[in-house]
């Protein structure tokens, strides 16, 4: 069974090098293309200043975040790679997350989460979609998936709307639907052969042996050629 951890972060700016921080942080579980109703998810207290850049994106202030538990505290540094695991992990533009969580991570003397084991939805969705807009707001759109939940960015929500992209890039919902695909794979192929049973051949006439009746003799009397129908038992 395949594990892996969608995520999504938000930040004081662009580059921990420069004195940027995490200020969110937020992980979705799924199993086989599968939510499994597991996360992660934790404010940071970034000990700096919230740029108004950055509070305009995700609305979170310096008032908001102060006092909230700091990265290298075991709450957040440990607890996240707890969660995490071996999972291999899913970003869009996971380079971007991936920076800022190792910049952290090292920062605090916490084991890198090497480049191998991240999966970035942004160059699926461009090898998918060459030379279009492939933003997370452009695909939710391209694969109508409802943005209504959201007013700002915030790593939760731009978690769960990952995960339905991600599922869309890797296949679409038809993906649930097939045999062998995991345990809703099979939930929904039991249930439609529960609903439909197998399709008898030949199929039953639909009509009475009385309509037959006058269609034969309209046939012979009126059209006065043979009622091949008639030889199908229809």
């Amino acid at each position: 069974m395949a594990r892996e951890i969608v995520l999504d972060t938000e930040t004081t700016g662009f580059d921990p090098r420069t004195g940027d921080r995490l200020v969110e942080l937020a992980c979705l579980e799924i199993e086989d293309f599968v939510p499994t109703g597991r996360s992660f998810h934790v404010y940071i207290d970034p000990c700096r200043d919230m740029p108004a850049e950055a509070e305009k994106v995700h609305g979170l202030s310096s008032a908001f975040l102060r006092g909230k538990p700091k990265f290298e505290e075991p709450e957040v540094a440990d607890a996240f790679l707890e969660f995490v695991g071996e999972a291999r992990l899913i970003a869009h533009n996971a380079g971007f997350d991936r920076g800022f969580l190792n910049w952290e991570l090292a920062n605090c003397n916490r084991v890198e989460i090497p480049e191998h084991r991240w999966i970035d939805t942004l160059a699926l969705a461009k090898q998918r979609f060459p030379g279009m807009h492939n933003s997370l707001d452009a695909l939710c759109k391209r694969f109508k998936i409802s943005l209504s939940e959201r007013e700002k960015h915030g790593a939760l929500i731009d978690a769960k709307l990952l995960a339905a992209v991600y599922l869309e890039l890797k296949g679409g919902r038809e993906r649930s639907l097939a045999l062998g695909g995991g345990a809703l794979g099979e939930a929904a192929a039991i249930t439609a052969r529960a609903a439909y049973g197998a399709r008898s051949r030949p199929l039953a006439p639909r009509s009475t042996e009385a309509e037959r009746e006058v269609h034969a003799a309209f046939i012979r009397e009126t059209v006065k050629s043979e009622d091949l129908w008639s030889r199908f038992g229809l």
